[in-house]
């Protein structure tokens, strides 16, 4: 049995009863089913977006406004600019997923998986609203100056002000222990996996000179990824900021030149989408098929609810929380209202068209067939933008990763110097293994994260609420 057999195997177990527990289904009306993370994640969409009375809407293009580099206040307290902290949050959200995971979204709920994808990005914002504000309110200033901050922050100094210190402690460390499984796993593993077999399959599949070269494939990544968190923050928000607007041309215009080419049946696929999105049958299964699906690779796609928009969004450059809250919606607007919708058209327009469930990979290879129904290189514009995804998730997460490691054991060089040791090994672990059980841990961490952070929400949405009463008033003086 090879290494990584044995390693699957002895996670199994616990594999097998974390994704029981997360992923318990509760029965609904007419026998459907929806998983247990999947209905808290939904309730705490609806909640963020009633309570602030549609935030998402009436601050859209304030939002806006502020990437403008003259409406960053560069006294202000903050490591980088607002559109920085988007660029950057954006790397790590925008991956894989946005690729696969849509094409596994229609292939379980059909056309209207599209529509419902899109509407749960649009109320998603709020939720992104509420956990920058709160980040950006409650951020530490660690000793070389950087300010720090995200759900273990607000959790356990939050809560503390609320009189139960001892409650936001507990949540504070489970989700940094996820968030780090989750940086392992998901951010690093998952991402560096997917990316060597993509690279594989348009240099040749089986027959290719790299097929068994995962090791190789792996240092030369891990190398890559070295050369930017090695500089840390600075070095990650730079290249990020860079990576993030042009992965996003490149994929956006693929995309719609294979719309445009297809406009003929642009009308129809519009109607097809929303008449199966509608229909009461063809709804349920469209909206279960997104969410459970099409999203759950994509770890629902913008990560509204888990918390990391907070951590990138705390160290902004600003005076008062609730403009990072206003900086903050867009990512989920772009991630899942933009680029998941130009996916899903691009599938539904070019005819290639999923009939039954499938693997992220074969979620790739389908998205992949789509882009060749209009010129055959157009899999290797692909193939360049899977890697520009992959590789500005693994250096978010990094951050993301090593951010909760000082959290739970200090702000140390051995612990910035012993993570980024962990997280490189692990990235070319992730090209040389078969994955299988680590991956599913890392999925079960991921929405773990979720529960401690929706419980903070919920807890501190007046604190939330208090700070943006405040800031209008401040705009209108």
């Amino acid at each position: 049995m090879s290494l990584d057999q044995s390693i699957q195997e002895a996670l199994k177990p616990f594999a097998d009863w974390s994704s029981g527990l997360v992923f318990y289904k509760i029965p609904l009306a007419g026998g459907a089913e929806v998983p247990f993370i999947v209905a808290w994640l939904l309730a705490g969409v609806i909640f963020c977006t009633v309570y602030f009375k549609f935030v998402n809407i009436r601050h859209f293009k304030d939002g806006f406004k502020l990437l403008w580099p003259q409406n960053t206040n560069k006294d202000a307290p903050g490591s980088y600019t607002y559109y920085e902290a988007l660029a950057t949050n954006l790397s790590g959200t925008v991956g894989l997923g946005n690729i696969a995971g849509v094409a596994v979204g229609l292939s379980a709920g059909g056309p209207g998986a599209a529509v419902w994808l899109c509407l749960m990005g649009f109320m998603g914002m709020s939720v992104k609203f509420a956990e920058a504000t709160l980040a950006v309110k409650y951020r530490t200033r660690l000793s070389d100056g950087e300010y720090v901050g995200g759900p273990q922050n607000y959790l356990q100094e939050g809560l503390k002000e609320k009189g139960k210190a001892g409650l936001g402690r507990i949540l504070a460390v489970i989700f940094a222990v996820c968030c780090i499984g989750g940086s392992l796993g998901g951010g690093n593993m998952f991402q560096a996996n997917q990316t060597f077999k993509q690279f594989v399959e348009v240099t040749g599949g089986d027959a290719s000179w790299w097929a068994d070269k995962g090791w190789t494939f792996g240092i030369i990544l891990a190398v890559l990824v070295g050369l930017v968190i090695i500089g840390g923050l600075k070095s990650i928000v730079a290249a990020a900021s860079k990576i993030t607007p042009v992965m996003g041309i490149i994929y956006l215009t693929a995309g719609l030149v294979v719309v445009g080419i297809n406009y003929d049946r642009i009308d129809d696929g519009i109607a097809l989408m929303f008449r199966e999105a509608l229909t009461p049958e063809a709804g349920l299964g469209a909206f279960l098929g997104a969410v459970v699906w099409g999203v759950r690779r994509a770890i629902f796609s913008n990560e509204a609810g888990l918390g990391t928009a907070g951590i990138m969004q705390a160290g902004t450059k600003t005076d008062h929380p609730v403009p990072a809250g206003f900086v903050a919606m867009l990512g989920a607007f772009f991630d899942t209202v933009v680029i998941c919708m130009v996916t899903a058209l691009v599938l539904i327009f070019s005819g290639v068209l999923p009939e039954t469930r499938t693997s992220d990979i074969a979620g790739v290879e389908m998205t992949s067939q789509a882009f060749a129904t209009v010129l055959p290189w157009f899999p290797y514009i692909l193939a360049i933008t899977v890697f520009l995804f992959a590789y500005s998730t693994l250096i978010t997460w990094f951050y993301y990763g090593l951010n909760s490691a000082k959290f739970l054991m200090g702000d140390s060089r051995k612990v910035d110097i012993g993570f980024k040791a962990v997280f490189l090994v692990c990235v070319v672990l992730g090209c040389a293994m078969q994955l299988g059980t680590v991956v599913d841990i890392a999925d079960v961490m991921f929405f773990i994260m979720a529960i401690p952070n929706l419980i903070g929400i919920y807890m501190l949405a007046d604190v939330v609420k208090r700070e943006y009463n405040d800031y209008m008033q401040r705009s209108k003086k």
